[in-house]
């Protein structure tokens, strides 16, 4: 695949580190694409066999940040909770912002309700809908090396799997040039207590253009969506072909 859009060099790659999912060797514009996707898990050699035994959960301070008195499933900034019980089929009603070139979308009623000191929007509804809120916030937040570090300690929930990927997430570099849109997304699960969240997303580089599917694996802790850190890889990325089957979303 890497030979159809253009070669990527292993100088390629490890300058774009951490970008992609396991043994998946990328165009250079996806390289650009994918590394700023919001949440990305370092490049794992195909056939690699280091033990996969989990490392122990975290007890890292940002991971228990504060929540609301009224008990775990209560919004962190007091946002009322959404009443979807089916399936999301049309979009949450949103207006859009950008955040360098990258549009997020923002709602009162879903989120983002709170910005942080350092910069980062967080707070997000309790709802399927808030869940695809933050996904779209999270590829505009990961790719801003500003706050980049201060949003991932926040975002990355507690879990097994915390400090491992704590090592490998940041903010990503080297998108200069890039461009990406949210352009649909899918729930394809949600029960309150986690989300996976589809963002159909459509980029450019360099003259070429591709679209992007990004699975963020959410849980719900401490009053907010967070990405989730009981799974090895919270992010799958692959191009698709087309948004077929995508609920149209974006600016």
């Amino acid at each position: 695949m890497a030979n159809e859009q253009g070669n990527t060099t292993d100088d390629q790659i490890a300058t774009g580190s951490p970008f992609t999912r396991p043994g998946f060797l990328i165009s250079a514009v996806l390289v650009v694409v994918i590394v700023v996707l919001g949440v990305v898990v370092a490049v794992r050699v195909a056939g690699d066999n280091s033990s996969t035994t989990p490392p122990p959960a975290s007890t890292s301070p940002a991971a228990s940040a504060s929540s609301t008195s009224a008990g775990p499933d209560a919004s962190v900034c007091g946002l009322p909770a959404g009443t979807e019980t089916g399936p999301l089929t049309s979009p949450p009603a949103v207006t859009w912002d950008y955040q360098g070139t990258i549009a997020y979308p923002k709602s009162p009623e879903f989120g983002a309700g709170k910005t942080a000191t350092e910069g980062y929007r967080y707070c997000f509804q309790h709802s399927a809908a808030g869940a695809v809120v933050m996904a779209a916030n999270a590829l505009a937040q990961g790719s801003d090396p500003q706050m980049g570090e201060s949003w991932a300690e926040y975002v990355l929930g507690t879990g097994r799997y915390r400090d491992q990927l704590a090592d490998e997430i940041g903010a990503a570099t080297g998108a200069e040039g890039s461009r990406l849109k949210v352009a649909g997304f899918r729930v394809l699960s949600y029960d309150g207590a986690t989300a996976r969240v589809d963002l159909g997303v459509q980029g450019s580089s360099q003259n070429q253009t591709l679209t992007v599917s990004g699975v963020y694996e959410l849980v719900w802790q401490n009053g907010d969506w967070k990405i989730s850190a009981d799974v090895e890889h919270p992010l799958d990325i692959s191009t698709i072909p087309d948004l077929t089957g995508y609920v149209p979303w974006g600016e």
